[in-house]
C-alpha cells in the first residue's frame, strides 16, 4: 500500500496550492479519503474528508470556505485545492485512508505559507 502525496512547497499569503495524493496497493474507490495536517509539537488535526463516491465532503471549520477535497477514482488520486493560504496554514499535510479494517498514510507534503 502506497499514498504518495505532492504539491505542497512555499507560498505567499494569499495564494493558492493545490495537493495530490496517488494511491495504490487498496481499492481506492471503496474507502473515504482525508488529509490531515500536523505542525511540530501540534496534534494532528482532520482538515477534510471525502466519501469513497465523491459524494461528500467535510471539512474542519477553519478552512471550509477556502479548501475544496476532490477525487478522481479512475487515478486512485485525491486532491485538495487550497485557496486564500494564510500563515496558520503553515503544516505538514498527511493523505489518509482509514477504515474498520485499515488504517493507511502518506509520508506528508510541506506547505509552508510566508512572505
Amino acid at each position: 500500500v502506497q499514498l504518495v502525496e505532492s504539491g505542497g512547497g512555499l507560498v505567499q499569503p494569499g495564494g493558492s496550492l493545490r495537493l495530490s495524493c496517488a494511491a495504490s496497493g487498496f481499492t481506492f474507490s471503496s474507502y473515504d479519503m482525508f488529509w490531515y495536517r500536523q505542525a511540530p509539537g501540534k496534534e494532528r488535526e482532520l482538515v477534510a474528508r471525502i466519501t469513497s463516491s465523491g459524494g461528500i465532503t467535510n471539512y474542519a471549520d477553519s478552512v471550509s470556505s477556502r479548501f475544496t477535497i476532490s477525487r478522481d477514482n479512475a487515478k486512485n488520486t485525491v486532491y485538495m485545492q487550497m485557496n486564500s493560504l494564510n500563515p496558520e496554514d503553515t503544516d505538514v499535510y498527511y493523505c489518509s485512508s482509514r477504515s474498520m479494517c485499515h488504517d493507511y498514510w502518506g509520508h506528508g507534503t510541506r506547505v509552508t505559507v510566508s512572505s
